[in-house]
């Protein structure tokens, strides 16, 4: 992930498929809950990169065209949001941030045994043709009889250790927000995550977490932009919490889970007595629009946080290892 956020503030301060099963992507076993494993998994290698190629091919449409029209045809999750505001910012700015780029060739396919749903794909790309970082794909069927949707992307951190998994003919497990067995269950990880994403080393859990990329970043802007707001008597506050519900989770070989979970969080900025919270950034005057300044500003933002919660008695701890962030809405109070 590159240093964009900072940089940006301090210069200021697919279509459904038919009703027949030859028209959904994979095979369509007999329905069973999303708990119970095959011996392999359903869908092959070779349609993990059909399914791919199909969810890129609506998404860079809508990229080429600057338009959202059809996009949930292929896009779910935290992942509609962050895009359809990428899109939206870029009708305003001309061109979209180089951070959407996804490449269409992988280096790893985690796919899953379970013969329920909903049932998730992991797939790691490449870097990008300018060398920005491997994204972590998460793509998702809701039923036997719909297609795959890409539900979240989150770029990996540069020297990120991922967990290792079984080669995509054997396959592997899909695990639950509630998954035992491990240093805290996925949901309490992604709640204490937000947590110290809001309050750093004051935070009661942060003793649980390696320090990691996301959080850094995060620490420097809030310093940058702590520093501006005290020239001019103005305050800022950031919080953060877990979207009930939004968290795909996927076994490793070694005991522990891969997470990816969606964060909210809420950015609100008061200037000093007389002065007016103006957007920091052109992201920020995109989403904007018309809008009406007043003395406070709150920006609301879409985070993708994929994190690795290590088994019980490994003495690990969790380890963020991707992230994505991206403004959805910004409104004057």
């Amino acid at each position: 992930m590159t240093s964009r956020i900072t940089k940006a503030v301090t210069a200021v301060l697919a279509a459904a498929c038919l009703m027949t099963f030859a028209g959904c992507e994979g095979q369509v076993p007999r329905p069973a809950a999303s708990a119970e494993h095959t011996d392999k998994p359903d869908v092959s290698e070779a349609q993990e990169k059909q399914i791919r190629a199909n969810i890129l091919k609506v998404v860079n449409a809508a990229n080429e065209a600057k338009s959202v029209d059809g996009l949930d045809a292929r896009m779910s999750g935290p992942e509609l949001a962050i895009r359809t505001s990428e899109i939206t910012i870029a009708q305003s700015t001309g061109s979209l941030d180089a951070k959407t780029n996804i490449p269409s060739k992988m280096t790893q396919a985690v796919i899953p045994t379970d013969s329920g749903w909903p049932r998730s794909i992991f797939t790691i790309t490449t870097t990008t043709s300018d060398q920005q970082s491997q994204r972590l794909l998460v793509m998702v069927q809701d039923s036997a009889r719909s297609n795959y949707k890409l539900w979240g992307v989150a770029r990996l951190f540069q020297g990120a250790k991922l967990p290792k998994f079984a080669i995509p003919s054997i396959g592997a497990q899909m695990g639950t927000a509630k998954d035992t067995g491990l240093v805290t269950t996925p949901e309490k990880a992604v709640a204490e995550y937000a947590d110290v994403l809001q309050n750093g080393s004051a935070s009661k859990y942060a003793s649980k977490f390696a320090d990691d990329y996301f959080r850094q970043e995060l620490a420097k802007l809030s310093q940058t932009v702590q520093e501006g707001m005290e020239r001019n008597a103005g305050t800022q506050q950031q919080t953060f919490q877990a979207a009930a519900g939004q968290i795909k989770v996927m076994r490793s070989s070694d005991g522990g889970d891969l997470v990816v979970a969606q964060i909210n969080s809420e950015w609100t900025r008061q200037a000093g007595e007389g002065r007016e919270s103006q957007p920091a950034s052109d992201s920020e005057k995109a989403l904007f629009g018309n809008g009406t300044a007043t003395s406070t500003m709150k920006v609301t933002y879409v985070n993708v946080v994929a994190m690795y919660v290590p088994p019980a008695g490994s003495h690990q701890k969790i380890t963020a290892v991707g992230a994505e962030r991206q403004p959805v809405k910004v409104e004057a109070l």
